[in-house]
C-alpha cells in the first residue's frame, strides 16, 4: 500500500493548523479597539476548548498549534487611538462610505468581507486611505478600472456594505451603474443569509427541477447531500497525492487552499448520458476508491460495482483546493437525486 495511505493511528504528528490571515513582513500589525478584544474573546474560547479536550491528543496539539499564532498576534497588535485621527480624511479604523456603499479599514485579522469589514492592507483599503469626500478617483480591478466617489468619511459606528452589494474586490455591485436604491445594508454584528445553496450545507433542501416538471413535489424531496463533518479530520496531500498531514475539515474551506483530496462519480446509462453525480470528500486514511465504495454503499444503496477512474485534477475555488478523482459508473439504478441548480453543477465543471 502507498505511504499516502495509512492509518490514522499510525501517524503522530501535529494536525496541520492553516495560517492566520496575511500580514505582510514588516508591516506594524494595527487593530481597533474591537479587533482587540476580539484576539483575547478568542484565546479565551481556545483555553476553554483545550479544557473540553480532556487530554484528547490530536486534538490538544491542534489546539495549542492554534494558540501558539494567535499568542503572536496579541503581543504584536498595535492599537490605534481613533480619536487622534483627522476626521476629515479615509486612514485605518474609519467607516467609508463610496459609490453608495459603507466599509471599514480594519486590522488584517478582523477583515471580513462578507460584514464589509476590510483589511487595510487590501488594494481597495490602501486606494482609500488618505482621500477626502468629494474625493473621485479611478481603482484597478481584476477586469479593469472602477470609478470611486467618497461620499462620507465617519468614525463612529456605521451600517455597512453586505456580502450582496460587493464584488469579491470590495467595489459594490451598483457602482457599475450606479443604482444603489434599495439595496439591503445591515448592522455590523449581523451577519446576513444569502439565498444560496452552499456546497457545505447539508441541511439545505433542494427541489429538483425534474420533480418540480413531474408534479412530484410533497413535503420531503429525498436530495443528495454529502454528509459534512466540520470537526472530522480530513487528510492534506499533496499534487501526487501523497499524505503529508491532516486538518479539521472546517479549516479546508475558509480559503486557505490546503489541498486535500475529494472523489466525483458521474454515473452514466446505458445511452451513454451522465444522470447523476455525486462528491465526497476521501477520509482518512482511505484511498480514493475505498471512501468511494463504501459511500456508493452507504449513500446509494448499491454494492459490488466497480467504478472507473478517468482523471484527476487540482480544482480551486475562492473557498477551497482540492485534489480531485473523477470516476464513472454505469448503472440503471433509480439512484438518489441531484440537485438541479448552477452552484452543484459547478463544482463538476471541469470534470
Amino acid at each position: 500500500m502507498s505511504r499516502g495511505f495509512i492509518k490514522e493511528g499510525d501517524q503522530e504528528e501535529i494536525p496541520m493548523v492553516p495560517p492566520r490571515a496575511h500580514l505582510p513582513k514588516g508591516m506594524p500589525n494595527y487593530v481597533t479597539r474591537e479587533g482587540l478584544e476580539a484576539l483575547n474573546k478568542e484565546r479565551e474560547d481556545l483555553e476553554n476548548e483545550r479544557v473540553a479536550a480532556n487530554g484528547n491528543y490530536i486534538m490538544s496539539n491542534f489546539i495549542d498549534a492554534k494558540m501558539k499564532l494567535l499568542i503572536n498576534r496579541i503581543n504584536t497588535a498595535v492599537e490605534v487611538d481613533m480619536t487622534k485621527a483627522n476626521k476629515e480624511t479615509v486612514s485605518f479604523g474609519a467607516y467609508v462610505k463610496y459609490n453608495g456603499r459603507t466599509v471599514r479599514i480594519v486590522g488584517v485579522d478582523e477583515a471580513d468581507f462578507s460584514k464589509g469589514l476590510l483589511s487595510f492592507v487590501s488594494p481597495v483599503a490602501k486606494a482609500l486611505v488618505g482621500k477626502k469626500v468629494g474625493d473621485k478617483f479611478e481603482i484597478k480591478i481584476p477586469k479593469g478600472t472602477e470609478n470611486i466617489e467618497i461620499q462620507g468619511i465617519w468614525y463612529e459606528r456605521q451600517e455597512l456594505a453586505s456580502q450582496e452589494t460587493l464584488h469579491t474586490d470590495g467595489i459594490p455591485r451598483c457602482a457599475r451603474n450606479d443604482k444603489c436604491d434599495g439595496v439591503k445594508t445591515f448592522n455590523s454584528n449581523e451577519i446576513p443569509r444569502l439565498p444560496t445553496v452552499a456546497r457545505n450545507d447539508s441541511s439545505v433542501n433542494v427541489i429538483s427541477t425534474e420533480a418540480e416538471r413531474s408534479g412530484e413535489i410533497s413535503n420531503k424531496i429525498d436530495v443528495f447531500a454529502p454528509e459534512e463533518n466540520i470537526m472530522e479530520f480530513l487528510p492534506v496531500v499533496n499534487e501526487r497525492g501523497i499524505i503529508v498531514g491532516r486538518a479539521l475539515q472546517m479549516e479546508l474551506h475558509k480559503g486557505n487552499k490546503i489541498l486535500h483530496p475529494s472523489v466525483h462519480l458521474h454515473v452514466i446509462n446505458n445511452k451513454g448520458e451522465t444522470v447523476r453525480r455525486y462528491w465526497w470528500h476521501v477520509a482518512f486514511g482511505d484511498a480514493p476508491e475505498k471512501t468511494l465504495k463504501r459511500k456508493i454503499t452507504e449513500t446509494l444503496g448499491i454494492s459490488g460495482v466497480k467504478p472507473k477512474l478517468k482523471r484527476q485534477y487540482i480544482r480551486e475555488t475562492k473557498t477551497e483546493k482540492e485534489l480531485v478523482y473523477v470516476f464513472v459508473l454505469n448503472s440503471e439504478e433509480n439512484l438518489l437525486k441531484t440537485p438541479e441548480v448552477k452552484e452543484y453543477f459547478d463544482i463538476f465543471a471541469k470534470d
